[in-house]
């Protein structure tokens, strides 16, 4: 079998649509409907979102990007920044997004696990006040971060309880929230209460292409319409991205899904603990499993595996990363666990 016909590993992205999601999108396209999301479904959707999280208000948009570029642009004037990690998917995937389109500059910090905290926050207000200083006013996290980890609900209210002190606000990257809440067993408004804008990926966790955006300070609300259709995020057919999500909110099969996910990952790891010349290099909290690897290991598994090297490539170890998705079975995270344990060193192989 070869690697397009094996279950990817590469990302949760490379999953398909879920089934529900498809008879929601079928469903919603009988007749005709107003543009722009002045219908009925867009309307309730919204607002089971909204209730969902407890918030003042929801948009729907086309990709994760856009969402973090959108809700850090209700933040933020030009002069002011963004203060976030140095592995955060905002400053290192999206191709300087919201450096060019909102003009702000990103404050980065070194952050262990991929989580910031009050302290390395702190570290970047050093030149509030002076003209010279692009001005910090927002800060960003992922929940779940880049690299798998998953703020505990004390660990937000720690930052946001800082934010709210400091005179900061809050945009939490929410494409793998549902990863988040299904490791916290928490509800997405015990997530949401200590943002002030967050996203809510559907993607990665069963949607064709669809993000919410989140408001949870009422005041930036007002913008969010303005801002959306500059932004060229206003859906013509809004009710194909409404669709998506009621599919998710039903029966909250956005938790199933993410369940689903993270226990599959949980197993791969188990497959292969123990398995000369591996090692985690993050604690498995969502569904992405970050594994140490000899390079001749990532090599050999390349040929039929699709995954990525995260870090360390050329060296004689390379960090890979996992991620497993609403569709991966325990039978794919079998086959793939069998592979790696095939690559391990014999005896009398070094293991570095």
């Amino acid at each position: 079998m070869t690697s397009a016909q094996r279950k990817s590993f590469g990302s949760d992205n490379h999953a398909g649509a879920h089934p529900a999601v498809l008879t929601a999108l079928a469903a919603a396209n009988i007749g005709d409907a107003t543009a722009y999301g002045d219908d009925p479904l867009t309307e309730e959707v919204t607002t089971r979102l909204c209730a969902e999280f407890g918030a003042a208000a929801a948009f729907f948009v086309f990709g994760g990007t856009a969402a973090n570029v959108l809700g850090l642009g209700l933040m933020l004037r030009p002069f002011e920044a963004v203060i976030c990690a140095e592995s955060a998917h905002l400053n290192g995937d999206e191709c300087g997004a919201a450096e060019r389109v909102l003009g702000s500059k990103l404050l980065t910090v070194p952050a262990p696990g991929g989580k910031l905290t009050p302290d390395l926050i702190a570290s970047q207000l050093a030149g509030r006040g002076n003209s010279h200083r692009a001005q910090p006013r927002a800060v960003e996290i992922a929940q779940a971060t880049e690299v798998g980890t998953v703020y505990t609900l004390d660990e937000l209210r720690a930052i946001s309880e800082f934010c709210r002190a400091s005179d900061l606000l809050l945009y939490v990257d929410g494409a793998r929230l549902a990863n988040a809440a299904a490791y916290l067993d928490c509800t997405l408004a015990d997530l949401a209460a200590h943002a002030d804008v967050l996203s809510f990926g559907g993607t990665k966790n069963g949607a064709m292409g669809a993000e919410a955006v989140i408001v949870m300070n009422e005041p930036l609300a007002a913008a969010m319409p303005f801002q959306r259709m500059q932004l060229m995020q206003l859906a013509s057919k809004m009710r194909f991205l409404a669709a998506q999500f009621g599919a998710l909110l039903d029966g909250d099969l956005w938790l199933a899904n993410a369940r689903h996910s993270n226990a599959m990952a949980a197993r791969l790891a188990d497959g292969v603990a123990g398995v000369p010349g591996f090692r985690l290099a993050h604690p498995v909290e969502a569904n992405a499993v970050f594994g140490v690897l000899r390079r001749d290991q990532v090599r050999a598994l390349q040929r039929e595996w699709n995954f990525h090297v995260w870090a360390g490539e050329g060296a004689e170890e390379s960090v890979t990363r996992w991620m497993t998705a609403f569709d991966t079975t325990p039978a794919d995270v079998d086959a793939f666990a069998t592979a790696i344990r095939a690559t391990a060193p014999l005896p009398s192989q070094p293991v570095f």
